[in-house]
């Protein structure tokens, strides 16, 4: 079926399909009838706590959400040992000295001051105050003192420290204490819409607010619809009517769903992160991210994401599946487009949190997967085919390609579609590889029929390189073959009688499942995942809308990485996109690339039981770090008279060592930050070290991360 890129998902036209009455613009597709709505709050207290939970500034990856920032440096402390003894040692010194003056042990010298200060007349019983005032004087003196010793007391002892290590932190709850904020702060008051002339609008949403009738996602979705008002693209009358008619519920997406059917993770849509776990308080991270939570969003998917690690160290589970849930939230509110891709099972959410499900393989499937890409320019078809076919052939060497291969299809698609209006079938394109006799003369007789002498000089030329040594066309038809099976053979219909999926809907809001049928069917699932991901950077370079977010979430990449792949992520960041892969190691990825695609994504994550050769590789591309290293050395003290013998020989009977002592040596050395031996053997299960960068440029070194936290 023949797509010009303004069909959604469901296969519909864009023209004349109604849009909202309220931005954004959203996919144009039939509203499916909406799930019933989740019962509301009581009332809006637990949404306003969290609109109005502080988010501050933070490093890249730290969970900004309830979020106290620390020193970037730590702190030199002090051991729990030696401090509370010097608190105590203080106090007891305090208590002495205050003790002996008490008692006149040290003097009245003490009194000197009182003596200077205070008036004759104030001393003594029979002084104008009376016994009362001048004992209540007396006392107030000797109470200044007891306060002077007790302050120098409390700083000779640092109780302030005590205090604030193991008396603060029993009273502290970050992220359950309502934030005050003040009117003109208060984001729940939509104060930026009553400034710019709607204020019956904001009040329509203070109110929704308030009564508990707002939630996150609708928060979201309406602020994307607001800067859709701000950029011009959208009419302030428009969007105020929409809120007035509908309260939170207005600029709908398409689906009519305001939230998913369930959710996993913890989202955060204000900020637009999600917490994949926690970050270790361990010596080798940095100190400012020590026990913060660890977060993306599309900033940092936006350089594109890599995760390696074995068989059940948990790649779909904690890293795939929030991720994907975290996109597709972000569909929801018109900010981002996610296509999933993964095998038959792979739990990467239910079916309801999806628009668009193709289950390739399953005859039930609702939907097809247009095999050309929805484009109709037989070149641009001929190269993303190609990249499919035979792209993990290509000599991965820099500088090499597959243009041979795009040149034989486009040699068959741009003849085929001259005649027939449409590009071949799988069946029909495996014949036309094959050089079958019949197809070619049927073409042959079309393309003379219609006068087309450039594409008959296309024709022979094809039919002259057939058999002929160094032809990939018998290597196409091969590839070609393992889609031509009977278990595909309701799927890559061109002929119109199926729904066939494009990315091309990817300028709009959707949110998109594929299933892989990898159980019987391995090399073909690699090869439609290369497919895919093939159309995806074609696709997102000549989006109209890149404001859009769009995202592909590839769960195991196993020969997926070819030449043109790693360039195609590397064009994504300008296109604002992004991919990301999983592989189970990176002998999965011929040795060539490994380095580029290392190199091309700015999120790198290394999975518990890496294996060392694996663990060199990132090793590699996180490099070196200077740090302090410090060389201590124990030297026994050798006693020269005959008291020190005593002493040393008495130290030795209680401690049971001899006399020693210790030489420190402070030096710079340059080390990894982790070895290959340390990301192979000393990551914990269930943990990950994960390094990041954002679209901006600023970047985190690698952190070892508890993803169950």
């Amino acid at each position: 079926m023949d797509s010009d890129g303004t069909q959604d998902a469901r296969g519909t036209h864009a023209s004349p399909v109604p849009r909202p009455a309220g931005p954004p613009e959203v996919p144009a597709m039939p509203p499916r009838p909406p799930r019933a709505p989740a019962p509301p709050l009581p009332d809006g207290s637990a949404f306003l706590t969290w609109l109005r939970a502080p988010r501050p500034d933070a490093a890249p990856g730290v969970w900004r959400f309830g979020h106290r920032p620390r020193p970037a440096e730590e702190p030199e402390e002090i051991p729990t040992r030696q401090l509370l003894s010097g608190a105590l040692i203080a106090f007891l010194v305090g208590w002495l000295v205050w003790s002996l003056l008490q008692n006149g042990y040290l003097g009245n010298w003490w009194w000197v001051p009182f003596d200077l200060i205070v008036p004759d007349a104030w001393r003594g019983g029979d002084s104008d105050l009376g016994e009362t005032g001048t004992f209540i004087v007396y006392q107030g003196y000797e109470l200044l003192v007891a306060l002077g010793i007790m302050i120098g007391a409390a700083r000779l002892g640092r109780w302030g420290e005590v205090w604030r290590r193991f008396v603060t932190p029993r009273f502290r709850r970050p992220e359950e204490q309502e934030t005050r904020t003040a009117p003109e702060d208060d984001p729940a008051q939509w104060n930026e819409l009553r400034a710019s002339g709607a204020p019956d609008a904001a009040e329509r949403l203070a109110a929704e607010a308030r009564s508990g009738l707002m939630r996150d996602v609708d928060h979201a979705r309406i602020l994307r619809a607001w800067q859709g008002v701000r950029t011009g693209r959208h009419s302030l009358a428009t969007f105020s009517g929409a809120v007035l008619k509908d309260g939170a519920a207005a600029c709908l997406h398409p689906s009519g769903e305001r939230d998913l059917p369930a959710r996993l993770a913890r989202h955060d849509l204000v900020t637009g992160q999600v917490r994949l776990g926690t970050t270790v308080d361990d010596a080798r991270n940095p100190y400012a991210y020590r026990g913060t939570g660890l977060a993306l969003g599309p900033d940092l998917l936006g350089t594109s994401l890599v995760a390696v690690g074995p068989a059940g160290s948990g790649k779909t589970g904690t890293v795939v599946r929030p991720l994907a849930e975290s996109l597709c939230l972000h569909a929801l509110a018109g900010r981002a487009a996610v296509v999933v891709v993964g095998a038959a099972g792979a739990g990467l959410g239910p079916a309801d949190a999806y628009d668009v499900v193709v289950r390739i393989g399953n005859q039930e499937s609702e939907y097809d997967l247009d095999l050309y890409g929805g484009t109709t320019d037989p070149d641009e078809a001929a190269a993303v085919l190609a990249e499919a076919l035979v792209g993990d052939l290509a000599d991965p060497h820099p500088g090499s390609d597959s243009r041979r291969s795009t040149t034989v299809l486009a040699q068959l698609l741009g003849p085929f579609r001259a005649v027939h209006g449409r590009f071949p079938s799988v069946p029909e394109l495996r014949q036309l590889l094959d050089g079958a006799p019949g197809p070619f003369a049927a073409l042959r007789q079309g393309l003379q029929e219609a006068g087309q002498e450039s594409l008959l000089r296309e024709l022979d030329a094809r039919e002259r390189q057939m058999g002929q040594p160094g032809d990939v066309g018998g290597v196409l038809g091969d590839r070609v073959a393992l889609l031509d099976r009977p278990a595909f053979a309701g799927f890559f219909d061109t002929s119109g009688q199926s729904r066939p999926f494009t990315l091309k809907a990817l300028d709009h809001p959707v949110r998109v499942r594929i299933d892989l049928p990898q159980r019987g069917h391995a090399d073909a699932s690699k090869m439609l995942a290369r497919l895919v991901l093939a159309q995806f950077t074609a696709s997102v370079a000549v989006r109209e809308d890149r404001s859009l977010f769009a995202c592909l979430l590839l769960d195991d990449a196993t020969g997926v990485v070819t030449p043109e792949a790693v360039r195609g992520i590397q064009r994504l960041r300008s296109g604002n996109a992004g991919v990301v892969l999983t592989l189970r190691t990176l002998d999965d990825v011929a040795r060539p690339l490994r380095g580029p695609l290392l190199g091309a994504t700015g999120c790198r994550m290394a999975l518990s039981g890496l294996t060392p050769w694996d663990g060199q590789d990132f090793a590699e591309v996180w490099g070196k770090e200077w740090t302090e290293a410090r060389d201590v050395t124990d030297r026994q003290i050798i006693a020269e008279t005959p008291a020190g013998k005593a002493v040393h020989m008495l130290r030795r009977v209680i401690t049971g060592k001899a006399p020693t002592a210790r030489a420190v040596t402070v030096r710079q050395v340059e080390r990894e930050r982790w070895s290959a031996s340390e990301l192979a053997h000393g990551v914990p299960a269930g943990h990950a070290v994960l390094s990041l960068t954002d679209v901006k440029g600023e970047h985190a070194p690698p952190l070892l991360v508890d993803l169950r936290g």
